[in-house]
């Protein structure tokens, strides 16, 4: 299956196959140029070899698994790296592995000589439902996520399904919460196919549907300055929730990304019924319904969210299913009462 990302001279292929990996070169020139495989140490080892012996002159960078990759000290290494290789400005970057692997990788790429190629092969079910297409790049500083980053849109992005087989169940269902939100914010049939359907049966139609939703947006808003902020449905307590809860670093335990944002959502619900099937579709597949978290310390990390201005943030809110409305909101007035919903039944 090909989609096409419309956006003129930006334009790119998103190829949805199973076995597409195994077959990267009939889809991109791999023998005429420099290619640096950026992976982390959870991908397995065969799908990055695979994708070097398709390659003349290819490398593989491997960077720890993990949101700590996504660092200014991680960011310099991989560019060590490709001034080390020798990479030019015909050189190509493949971005192997999940959301922190293509936007680091993708930032790599959009700096390394003022601009390289890339391409984005997302092997998670969050980076192929989401962040593998749309071209935002980044890394954090400190618990400000994606603070230091671009708009760069990959050459091509290959999503093959085959990869999300060695995924742990946990990351499975974490990944999916960002094609809920597609759901709730752009596609009641997509929402409905979770509450009816079966996750991993219906994993293609999911990316597919999900992709769909994205594909459109970004097409209309390529550099988020408008509409494309309805993607940030969700994220912006989920990022507050992630800051304070977040598998991150040396903390072990707490929350993933997509859990995050699933709790996000929800205050962000308006209609009450549409809000009660969403924690019940949360229970059907295995996301949080609600957590316990330091308020204040979520507050604290919001006051300095991109999407903050002064003693206001703009939030999306959804006040039926599949449509979705922006709302400017008080940092201390009103946020406070939202955060507290995002715990609670």
């Amino acid at each position: 299956m090909k989609l096409t990302m419309n956006l003129g001279p930006n334009s790119y292929d998103i190829i949805l196959k199973r076995g597409a990996l195994n077959n990267l070169r009939h889809l991109t020139d791999l023998t005429h140029r420099k290619v640096m495989i950026v992976t982390d140490s959870g991908v397995p080892r065969e799908y990055t070899l695979g994708i070097q012996a398709q390659c003349t002159d290819g490398r593989i960078c491997t960077v720890p698994q993990g949101e700590a990759s996504k660092s200014m000290k991680v960011y310099g290494q991989v560019l060590g790296e490709m001034l080390d290789f020798g990479m030019d400005r015909t050189s190509l970057v493949i971005a192997l592995g999940g959301g922190v692997v293509g936007d680091l990788a993708g930032f790599a790429a959009a700096t390394y000589m003022r601009g390289i190629d890339f391409i984005n092969c997302p092997t998670t079910t969050l980076s192929q439902i989401d962040s593998s297409i749309g071209g935002k790049v980044a890394i954090d500083m400190g618990d400000a996520k994606n603070i230091v980053g671009a708009f760069w849109q990959p050459k091509l992005v290959v999503i093959d399904p085959d990869t999300l087989a060695t995924l742990p169940k946990r990351h499975y269902i974490n990944g999916m919460a960002e094609a809920i939100k597609a759901g709730l914010i752009c596609d009641a049939q997509l929402f409905q196919l979770f509450e009816n359907g079966d996750i991993y049966a219906d994993c293609e139609e999911i990316i597919y549907r999900s992709l769909m939703v994205k594909k459109h947006v970004v097409e209309r808003d390529e550099k988020e300055n408008g509409e494309r902020k309805i993607l940030n449905f969700g994220h912006t307590i989920g990022h507050g929730i992630e800051a304070v809860k977040g598998i991150k670093g040396r903390r072990t335990t707490g929350l993933y990304h997509g859990e995050c944002v699933a709790l996000g959502m929800l205050p962000m619900i308006q209609d009450k019924q549409l809000a009660k099937r969403t924690r019940a579709l949360y229970r059907k597949i295995g996301l949080p319904a609600r957590c316990s978290f330091n308020k204040e310390k979520v507050l604290e990390y919001m006051r300095h969210d991109k999407k903050s201005a002064g003693d206001s943030i703009t939030v999306v809110k959804v006040p039926g299913l599949g449509c979705w409305r922006m709302e400017k909101i008080s940092m201390e007035k009103d946020l406070p009462a939202l955060i507290g919903l995002s715990g609670e039944e």
